[in-house]
């Protein structure tokens, strides 16, 4: 992979949100690098770690957020104790109707698009990026996967799957087998359907049925266990006559109060049935499991959404998210959600070993923050064992922070939680990016090795290992 670098566009003046500045500032240059090593890339380790988050090619209004820019997948190959980096655009619709009219066209969240766009899918792709069916698939919540090139990162286009999808399908580890849902999947926009829909281990749509939930949320994630599906309906609620009013068409707002809805896997919408809780918010969750009558969802729990308002349009109390396991009882009548906190230490983007996926299991790693104070910001990676209850951290210094981790088995029969952790760090005062080789059990000791990066990785969201076969 020879070095290129190719400027797809430039902004069109001074950054005017806070999303687009620092580290959120958008990466404007597609680029092919051969990466400088330092330790030693392990023999095992052979593949492709890749990672989406937002990145506008244009700059937005001060409204702007986070959660609607163009996708940008970052891609880094392994092989032979050498590493290589690419990154692309991902060019939906959205996209290419930007980039040929040299400007910012789309609202979202409520906030109207340019008319030059009218019937042009507005989802840019830009939060998760996983593989399936043989398939390298970038999501979002607001339109079907988009499929690129795992080789080239060069855009394919839509796979249909009959609407909305969601960033967080659940891959079973034994049947290859893919679980999903969509919110707002109804004809209006901000409406309370949700769409369920399972995907064959060789991609074809088996599934798809449409419910009701108690009341229209931002659904970010689901749970899935062996036998069961977990859908939680939390107050971080869509408003569209809030929005026509000028605030903002998701809030915060706890007298809807909270839910979780649960049926099994394979039955009928119609059995779905929903159980009361706390009025807390997770945009994510850890794994899930069951014991007996139990389903255990263990979730990076808020006390309120974050990076959003409360619905009267002020400005709400900051909040933290930590590690809390979500206990349902099945076999009792009139059950409420128990909530048991698992850890003290504020993060997020939880990941697993995810061979153990719905199933019970001990490890867990999350970013973290100690000392930092940023939005989608962390200066530290925790490492928990939830049998023993041991916490190992690994801690950056000097405004350095960290993006998701995520586990890669040594082999694909090695024990629960043996291999490695990969993740993006951002060093602040060279205004670049590394990723870095953790051993998964010694997180806090030096890496096994580090590829250095001769550009940013801007703050994003989600990523997947892709092993070479």
């Amino acid at each position: 992979m020879a070095a290129n670098v190719m400027s797809t566009s430039n902004p069109q003046g001074p950054a005017q949100s806070r999303y687009v500045r620092g580290n959120f500032a958008p990466l404007r240059q597609e680029a092919d690098f051969e990466l400088k090593v330092r330790g030693k890339i392990p023999d095992g380790l052979r593949g492709a770690f890749y990672r989406n988050g937002p990145n506008p090619q244009f700059d937005p209004g001060p409204q702007y957020h986070p959660f609607l820019g163009d996708g940008m997948i970052h891609g880094f190959w392994l092989e032979e104790g050498r590493g290589y980096y690419r990154n692309r655009y991902v060019r939906t619709p959205r996209w290419l109707a930007e980039h040929a009219a040299g400007r910012a066209l789309f609202g979202g969240l409520g906030r109207p698009n340019d008319p030059a766009v009218e019937g042009i899918a507005s989802g840019g792709a830009n939060t998760h990026v996983i593989f399936h069916a043989g398939k390298l698939l970038a999501l979002q919540e607001s339109s079907n996967p988009f499929e690129m090139d795992p080789a080239t990162l060069a855009s394919i286009g839509w796979v249909e799957t009959g609407g909305r999808f969601t960033a967080h399908p659940k891959i079973d580890p034994i049947t290859g087998e893919m679980f999903w849902f969509a919110y707002s999947s109804g004809a209006e926009p901000l409406n309370p359907f949700l769409d369920y829909g399972v995907n064959s281990a060789d991609g074809r749509v088996l599934r798809r049925d449409r419910f009701g939930a108690p009341f229209c949320s931002m659904v970010h994630d689901f749970m899935m266990t062996e036998h069961y599906v977990v859908f939680p309906v939390l107050p971080l609620t869509g408003d569209m006559e809030r929005a026509k009013r000028g605030l903002s068409a998701f809030a915060w707002d706890p007298s809807k109060g909270a839910y979780l809805g649960v049926m099994r896997r394979d039955a009928d919408v119609d059995t779905l049935r929903w159980i009361g809780m706390e009025p807390v918010y997770a945009f994510h969750g850890l794994n899930a499991y069951e014991d007996g009558d139990q389903i255990h969802c263990d979730m990076m729990e808020y006390s309120r959404a974050p990076l959003f308002p409360d619905a009267d349009g002020s400005e709400g109390k900051t909040a933290g998210a930590r590690p809390v396991r979500w206990s349902l009882d099945l076999a009792a009548a009139g059950a409420r959600v128990k909530r048991t906190q698992l850890d003290d230490l504020q993060g997020e983007f939880p990941r697993a070993d995810e061979r153990f996926l719905g199933r019970p299991y001990r490890h867990a790693w999350y970013a973290a923050n100690v000392e930092m104070d940023e939005a989608l910001g962390f200066d530290t990676l925790a490492h928990l064992d939830l049998t023993t209850g041991a916490r190992r951290l690994c801690h950056l210094q000097g405004g350095d922070s960290f993006g998701e981790p995520v586990f890669v088995p040594r082999t694909d029969d090695a024990a629960q939680g043996d291999g490695w952790v990969l993740a993006v760090v951002y060093r602040a005062a060279e205004n670049r990016s590394d990723l870095l080789v953790l051993n998964a059990q010694d997180i806090g000791g030096a890496p096994e090795a580090v590829l250095e990066l001769p550009c940013r990785v801007p703050i994003g969201f989600h990523g997947s290992w892709v092993a070479a076969r």
